[in-house]
């Protein structure tokens, strides 16, 4: 080896260290902030969430301007089929394995539960959309964890106490046999009672049931002036068709719909649905911005969204802001920067999120409006009432979240 020769190799040898950070540097810039939606992709909450929810993730990406801290960001969607064996694989998974930064939708509440309890072991927001279990802003809660379209708190207070006032003061529930039936359920039935109204009984009804006969049986037989419908998605629509089949309405009952969507509307007929209940905390057709978005929305879906998809693009938005305000993607950063930090987008106005990760947007009251009387294409509901910001979502501390004040 020649002396020039030698020379070289050793100041080749030498520079290695130093070039070393600047390619790792190189790697971290160009690969994608990854955001990832465990979700209910062909399941019976497909409409609620679902595929529409990485439209709507992929939209918030979009309008923040499509990289952050210099990096492009890429929106993954994994079906987790409301288990929650399966959605804490896949989030454990994706976070070991996949390099994924943040976790979003979520699906059923028990899924929601799952994932949540991985975020906070990994260190990872998680931002949902769809579970509404008030455990998830309660004694399970999370420093990581955002819920960011309703909670069955806020859902249940609206027409559970409205009802009732208006005479209907005896109920039976037909409830989802999960976490999110039991919490929508229990929830209700604190407004009923509050508002002087009974519960007479109520039924177990298993995900995704087909043949609801028999509980409708029940409730009938009940003599309950109010059926409660604690369930949602497909079994949601197969309820209220066996029930306009059974004549529960003819006979006298009410059917209270404790969440339902537009696409339920849509799926069953609006004939079907009229006069039927719910409240929401957006509806498409609510302001000249909400029908913006969903103009951009529906060109990619030929569907109105959800208050759920509303709420996937509002979390991922949100969480954009904040990676960008901190300069990093670290999650304790970003969390305390979320809670700084009031939303303001096209539903969300000067919203501030509680310290147990609940986001408290105002909440309407609407009844299902006869077919002849819609102006246009999707135009479903009449507001009947309204409850503003922060006053229809529960007070941090009272379902015993450790974050926040007793």
């Amino acid at each position: 080896m020649t002396t020039m020769t030698r020379r070289a190799w050793i100041a080749a040898l030498a520079a290695a260290p130093l070039a070393t950070p600047g390619i790792i540097r190189a790697q971290t810039v160009s690969t994608p902030v990854r955001i990832g939606l465990l979700s209910d992709v062909g399941g019976p909450y497909r409409d609620v969430g679902g595929p529409g929810s990485k439209v709507a993730a992929e939209m918030a990406v979009q309008d923040f301007g499509g990289s952050v801290l210099g990096r492009p960001i890429e929106v993954l969607q994994a079906d987790d089929q409301n288990k929650a064996d399966i959605a804490s694989a896949l989030a454990r998974e994706w976070i070991s394995d996949r390099g994924v930064n943040v976790l979003a939708d979520g699906a059923a509440s028990s899924a929601g539960l799952a994932i949540q309890q991985i975020t906070q072991e990994k260190k990872r927001i998680f931002l949902m959309s769809t579970p509404t279990s008030t455990a998830l802003i309660g004694k399970q809660c999370s420093p990581y964890g955002f819920q960011f379209a309703a909670d069955t708190y806020a859902l249940a207070k609206g027409v559970g106490g409205l009802l009732s006032k208006a005479g209907g003061d005896t109920w039976f529930f037909i409830t989802a046999d999960y976490e999110f039936g039991a919490s929508l359920q229990a929830n209700t039935e604190q407004f009923v009672k509050e508002a002087g109204g009974r519960v007479l009984g109520s039924v177990r009804a298993p995900l995704g049931t087909a043949d609801f006969s028999s509980y409708l049986i029940q409730a009938a037989a009940s003599g309950a002036k109010v059926v409660g419908l604690a369930n949602a998605g497909t079994d949601l629509q197969n309820c209220i068709k066996q029930a306009a089949e059974f004549g529960i309405t003819k006979k006298g009952q009410r059917l209270a719909t404790l969440l339902m969507i537009v696409p339920d509307v849509l799926s069953l007929g609006q004939d079907v649905c009229q006069g039927l209940v719910l409240t929401n905390s957006f509806y498409w057709d609510q302001s000249p911005q909400t029908r913006a978005w969903t103009e951009r929305y529906a060109a990619k879906t030929n569907k109105p969204p959800t208050e759920y998809n509303a709420g996937a693009y509002a979390g991922v938005l949100h969480w954009l802001k904040a990676v960008k305000a901190t300069g990093t993607l670290d999650a304790d950063a970003t969390a305390a920067k979320m809670r700084e930090m009031p939303l303001d987008d096209f539903y969300n106005s000067n919203v501030r999120i509680l310290s147990n990760g609940c986001v408290p947007h105002a909440m309407s009251l609407w009844e299902v409006k006869p077919a002849a009387e819609a102006k246009h294409r999707w135009d479903l509901f009449n507001l009947i009432g309204s409850v503003p910001s922060p006053d229809a979502f529960p007070p941090a501390g009272l379902f015993g979240c450790p974050l926040s004040p007793a």
